[in-house]
């Protein structure tokens, strides 16, 4: 039995596979730990309590399963690389819980992110670029199955752009617009090495739109695993959530009503990173960096 925990500026994940790899638990909860963090530079303190009782029910979730605390892989990512109060919050969750988390670099993440997001797709063959727009960056690879040639963190993430531009409310033209340029400024330094010849795209904001796409109630990860997300429905989809309000996008993204007011952000990463590698759609990957971390 092998265990994993990503801790992302939005979500925390949990895996526990058997010892042939098959997922015998696989969650997701959205805590949105990077929230505030623009403003203050440290972890909001009810935000860390959500997270504790979460990760405390993910220890215990992994022991039940067979995965003793200190055996589980546990990694945290961009907020966690900025929070001041991230190192005592993990050396109290340690002695808590017997979880021993490791903060990576946004190198590592994309490396790890790579080694998970393939399995069970099928690509042409040919370089392809992997896009991971999390809560606080966005991670850009681009290889083929042998090796990485290229990987990059992008300092946009969709929590962190949502707190910088948008806020939770209705959306202001020209507060979208300023978000737009910025991550086209963002997207412009991206110097692909090779032509892509298919792109995926992995995380919370793509699974979600894919899903809110093929018009399911539940999400259902064996359905989005594999389906496309076109640069035109993306297109669609920012069009919808920059006229909506708070309550209307949450009925829009039923399936995943938590992740709605930073959906608009995500979308906007995920059509202008397919833009630059020319391409008209993504393949969605329900899998990602905690199927490599097992």
């Amino acid at each position: 039995m092998r265990a994993s925990i990503d801790i992302g500026s939005n979500s925390l994940l949990l895996l526990v596979v058997d010892d042939a790899g098959h997922a015998l638990h696989d969650e997701a909860t959205v805590v949105g730990l990077g929230r505030g963090l623009g403003e203050t530079g440290a972890f909001d303190e009810g935000r860390l309590a959500h997270a504790r009782a979460v990760l405390g029910r993910y220890a215990a979730t992994a022991a039940r399963l067979g995965v003793p605390p200190a055996s589980v892989r546990a990694v945290a990512t961009s907020a966690s690389r900025r929070a001041t109060n991230a190192a005592a919050f993990y050396a109290d969750l340690r002695a808590e819980t017997g979880l021993d988390v490791a903060v990576i670099s946004g190198e590592e993440e994309a490396r790890l992110t790579w080694e998970g997001a393939f399995a069970g797709l099928t690509l042409p063959t040919g370089p392809h670029l992997l896009c991971d727009p999390g809560g606080g960056s966005t991670e850009v690879s681009v290889g083929t199955h042998a090796r990485v040639l290229f990987r990059t963190s992008l300092e946009i993430g969709t929590v962190r752009l949502t707190e910088a531009f948008l806020g939770y409310g209705e959306v202001d033209p020209d507060a979208y617009a300023r978000l737009c340029a910025h991550v086209d400024a963002q997207v412009a330094t991206l110097a692909l090495p090779v032509t892509p010849v298919a792109a995926v795209a992995v995380a919370g904001t793509a699974t979600t739109l894919c899903a809110a796409e093929l018009g399911l109630a539940r999400y259902d990860g064996a359905r989005v695993h594999g389906a496309p997300l076109t640069g035109a429905a993306l297109r669609v989809w920012t069009d919808a959530l920059r006229a909506s309000g708070p309550a209307e996008r949450r009925v829009r993204v039923a399936v995943s009503p938590e992740r709605a007011d930073t959906l608009l952000a995500g979308a906007v990463i995920l059509d202008r990173v397919l833009a630059r590698a020319g391409l008209a759609h993504y393949v969605v990957s329900d899998r990602g960096m905690r199927w490599a971390l097992v």
